[in-house]
């Protein structure tokens, strides 16, 4: 597996990531725990050495997933996980980022991990109740204190990240980029990124799934699946966006190759310091994103799908309107 450095932190993790919250929490359809371990440990074994994981998905129980799968693996890879909810009878109740709050969710998440240390510790959404610069100092408290080793923020505005770099520097920032959610290039995420050295962990760079060319107009999503609640996965979405895939499906096939990879391999072809983290539940699909790597589109390659990206407006927001709401602050 190749490498990327986040930002100038001097974190090197792979140039693609495994996102680990599908394993068992927001896709309606859930491995159970010996299943979710076997297939980490399937992807250690196959060169895969950054995983992301939250307080939040389950809540905690994809942390102990994590920390047991990676257990004999420790030294050898980097695991990332976040704080920044109020969790009650198993469910966010809102936000809650106060530095009490922060040291006890670290703590808490140590033990599921079952590690001495953090390695990437993000705040998962901005807490409007608390001043960026607490955050940042109560993180700052936990790396002099080792337990914590770089620091991260997810989905925050722009000046936000300038305000909490400014008390303990970012290593980097977790924001959904991809083929079809463009937002970092243009709102000052790119920028501040570049400027401050941060690296951009990209979630959901496949469209949580629709990217693929899995799904279309006609696929069922379960109630229990939270792509129920997102705009752009109504029929007449899908419909709409399937103009993309099928620009995509056409470069893929002329490159021998998949839409996924496509998709993933366009994301690492934007920067150097930019590493997606697509999840999936198959071996056998996280066999194909991590091909992606080694997928080098040429300028031509990129002019195409540029242009497919120009011609085609995407139909639906990403989110509803009171999660967009959290994202961006």
């Amino acid at each position: 597996m190749k490498t990327r450095e986040l930002g100038k932190s001097g974190l090197q993790v792979s140039a693609i990531g495994f996102g680990c919250m599908g394993l068992n929490f927001s896709y309606g359809h859930a491995l159970d725990k010996s299943e979710a371990i076997a297939l980490i440990r399937q992807t250690v074994e196959r060169g895969e050495r950054f995983f992301d994981t939250a307080e939040m998905y389950g809540p905690y129980t994809n942390e102990e997933i994590v920390g047991e799968a990676l257990a004999p693996f420790r030294d050898d890879v980097v695991i990332a996980t976040k704080f920044g909810f109020n969790i009650v009878d198993g469910k966010s109740i809102g936000m809650n980022s106060r530095p009490e709050q922060i040291k006890a969710v670290a703590e808490a998440s140590l033990k599921r991990l079952g590690v001495a240390q953090i390695d990437l510790f993000y705040q998962h959404r901005v807490d409007p109740n608390v001043p960026i610069e607490d955050v940042a100092g109560a993180v700052k408290e936990l790396i002099e204190a080792g337990k914590v080793k770089h620091f991260g923020l997810s989905e925050p505005g722009e000046a936000t990240v300038r305000r909490a770099h400014a008390v303990q520097p970012v290593t980097a920032l977790q924001n959904e980029y991809s083929l079809w959610t463009r937002g970092p290039e243009t709102n000052g995420i790119f920028d501040a990124c570049e400027e401050l050295g941060i690296g951009l962990v990209a979630y959901s760079p496949l469209g949580k799934g629709f990217l693929t060319g899995a799904m279309g107009k006609d696929s069922k999503i379960a109630e229990n699946d939270f792509r129920k609640l997102l705009p752009r996965f109504t029929p007449e979405a899908m419909e709409k966006n399937q103009a993309l895939i099928d620009r995509i499906t056409a470069i893929a096939t002329a490159k021998q190759s998949t839409p996924a990879q496509v998709a993933l391999a366009w994301i690492l072809a934007q920067r150097p310091w930019i590493v997606p983290i697509p999840g999936t539940t198959k071996l056998s699909r996280f066999e194909e994103n991590i091909g992606a790597a080694d997928l080098d589109l040429t300028d031509a390659d990129l002019g195409d799908i540029g242009q497919a990206l120009a011609a085609i407006e995407v139909e639906g927001n990403r989110y509803p309107e009171q999660l967009e709401a959290t994202t961006g602050r």
